[in-house]
């Protein structure tokens, strides 16, 4: 009978070999080897693996590449990568934007032509499983050395009561007063005038006129054509009463840092049909806004730089129909910085965790907060620590969902500052009187973590760096696991690729996990060379995907339950469930997603399958597509099987 060595001699047999190698080299060998293989040995290894998962590199095939500033996952199971220009001028100026499907099962890939620059877009899951994304990049921002010609907002005024006036780019504006000429930049509508009367006489008493705006730069590169004070602007080659009503006027238009400018434009993605489909665009050109469901089902879009670089103010919120596909303004008044961290609570309220991604006052709508939305109320909530470092701050509602806790993940100063956060916070909205406590700290501050919600109940919190943009070589190559039943964080395996900003995470049906992204400011730890974006994805494996427990399968199953119903999937393994998990898709970007979920599912079990309760709560469960999880006592995951709430 012939010897089999059992796997843990081979194991001995092979840590043996491995001192004997180290034994016969020299010292700086030595070092290298221990520092390289033996480390590569080590996370190699399946106890290692078991306790610490592992990180894996995507192979992408080099015409698919591109810089994934946004992801989402589909109820496909492929995972749309966009870039748009990828923060990169010159496919901007060429309009080379990219997108790409990928399906992780299969590791293949397809280009999507993309109709407009969606860099900085704004996107969230809609209820028929189509992806709704809006706004996006319409011009570059320039910095202040960088700027060569005075520029920035015209108002243009039509006082004719009959008719609309159109304006085109290329159209040049001459101050009355400085004389200096300015050119419209982009075609502008500016509405017909409005004839005002008395409600009681009915008496003529005025003519409103009708108001748009547009960026305008000055015709020569210069300091002399910048102005310091108002002025009313001729528009050139207007004849006859369009000359008389038809005008342009400007306060302050300088060499000072332009912003980037936003889009209008709004599609839904398809994943059937794998394409773009263009719907009514936006009223406010938004770039960095966040999308929220509301309980009503419509999409609210908040904040965002505007078609002038300036922050969309609170009271141009509106909302997308998806029955209609049309955008409405909404009555609710609220200012945020851009990327605000807003989501539906299970009451209907929304939930502002402070987090966001930069762009706006330092004193406005940075205080996180309780918003009910019917009653246009904003209630704060107190107990946050570190509040001045709430910028590229991550948030997850912790699992499961009913237990309304939320934590927020790290962040940093307002614009470009060196500080950072190590803190955790979390806040239970549960509570009467709800209040930030702290959670377990993590080693450095850190700006832009990404945060996955594990079937398991757990968190993967990954990457950043504690610096702005990675400067200085501050890139954090840590992932840890948060549990958050025991509010504990332990270290797991580091990741292969340091992540700062433009990067994100998701949740894969099979229980791993997507990183992507990571667009450091500069190569070197130095900051003499700039950096290139990291094109590269990594795919985490946790250890319940390493252990000896084997996973459930769920065979077959319903494609749609409703809220408040129930479904049977038939397994072999129903005696090894011990929790079911029904997780929204996750669409990720700056550090914010708002579509990500957890939610626990009563079940009862039988001798062929389990029979799962959805929550009637349409609040918690929105309408959409979701993953369904099976898990065993010591966590180990089914595959999921994708089912409808309608």
């Amino acid at each position: 009978m012939s010897y089999r060595p059992s796997r843990r001699t081979r194991r001995l047999a092979i840590a043996a070999a491995v001192v004997v190698a180290l034994a016969g080299m020299n010292g700086p060998a030595m070092y290298r080897f221990g520092s390289e293989q033996y480390h590569d040995f080590k996370i190699n290894r399946a106890e290692y693996k078991a306790e610490n998962g592992h990180w894996d590199l995507v192979d992408i095939p080099e015409e698919y590449r591109l810089n994934t500033i946004h992801a989402a996952l589909l109820h496909t199971g492929k995972v749309l990568l966009v870039a748009g220009s990828g923060n990169n001028q010159k496919n901007f100026d060429a309009k080379r934007f990219k997108t790409t499907l990928w399906d992780p099962e299969k590791n293949t890939f397809k280009k999507i032509d993309t109709p407009a620059d969606l860099f900085c877009t704004g996107h969230t899951q809609l209820a028929d499983g189509k992806l709704l994304i809006a706004g996006g990049t319409k011009r570059y921002e320039k910095l202040k050395g960088d700027v060569t010609k005075a520029g920035g907002l015209m108002i243009l005024h039509n006082e004719d009561p009959d008719a609309p006036k159109t304006i085109k780019p290329g159209t040049v504006l001459t101050g009355k007063k400085g004389g200096k000429s300015y050119v419209v930049q982009d075609a502008v509508n500016i509405e017909r005038a409005e004839k005002v009367f008395d409600d009681e006489t009915g008496a003529f008493l005025r003519t409103e006129p009708g108001i748009a705006r547009v960026y305008v730069e000055a015709q020569k590169a210069g300091k002399r054509y910048e102005t310091g004070a108002q002025d009313q602007y001729v528009v050139q080659g207007l004849k006859g009463e369009d000359a008389k009503n038809v005008y342009g006027i400007a306060q302050k238009l300088a060499l000072d840092k332009k912003d980037f400018q936003g889009i209008r434009d709004a599609f839904e993605f398809d994943p059937v049909a794998e394409e773009y489909v263009p719907v009514d665009p936006m009223n406010e050109a938004r770039w960095y806004p966040s999308l929220t469901t509301l309980s009503d089902g419509r999409i609210l879009a908040l904040s965002g730089l505007d078609d002038i670089g300036q922050v969309v103010p609170g009271n141009r919120n509106e909302a997308y129909d998806p029955k209609t596909k049309k955008w409405e303004y909404v009555p609710e008044e609220k200012q945020f910085p851009t990327y605000p961290a807003v989501f539906l609570m299970n009451d209907g309220r929304l939930f502002y965790s402070g987090a966001n991604a930069g762009y706006g006052p330092a004193d406005v709508g940075r205080d996180p907060g309780i918003w009910d939305f019917e009653k246009d109320t904003f209630t704060k909530v107190p107990g946050l620590s570190d509040p001045k470092l709430m910028e590229t701050a991550g948030t997850v509602l912790l699992p499961p969902a009913q237990d309304q806790k939320y934590m927020v993940v790290g962040g940093g100063g307002i614009g470009e500052s060196e500080q950072s956060s190590n803190r955790t916070r979390i806040v239970d909205l549960n509570a009467k009187s709800p209040e930030f406590t702290d959670g377990p700290s993590l080693e450095r501050g850190t700006r832009y973590p990404q945060s996955s919600v594990l079937p398991d109940d757990s968190v993967l919190i990954t990457g950043g760096s504690e610096d702005y943009r990675g400067r200085g070589g501050s890139n954090i190559l840590q992932a840890r696991m948060y549990d958050a039943e025991g509010n504990t964080m332990r270290r797991v395996a580091d990741p292969l690729v340091g992540r700062n900003y433009h990067s994100g995470s998701l949740l894969l049906p099979d229980g791993r996990v997507v990183v992507f992204g990571s667009d450091s400011l500069y190569e070197d730890d130095a900051n003499t060379k700039p950096g290139t974006f990291d094109q590269r994805i990594e795919i985490y494996t946790p250890p319940y995907l390493y252990g000896d427990t084997k996973a459930p399968a769920l065979d077959d199953g319903p494609e749609t339950i409703e809220r408040g119903g129930t479904g049977t999937f038939t397994t072999r393994d129903a005696d090894d469930v011990k929790t079911v998990r029904m997780i929204r898709p996750s669409v990720s970007t700056h550090v914010t997603d708002l579509d990500q979920r957890s939610i626990a599912l009563d079940f009862e079990k039988s001798a062929d399958g389990i029979e799962v309760s959805v929550p009637k709560n349409k609040d918690l469960v929105h309408p959409g597509r979701y993953m369904v999880f099976a898990v065993t006592a010591d966590g180990t995951p089914s595959k999921a099987r994708w089912v409808e709430v309608p």
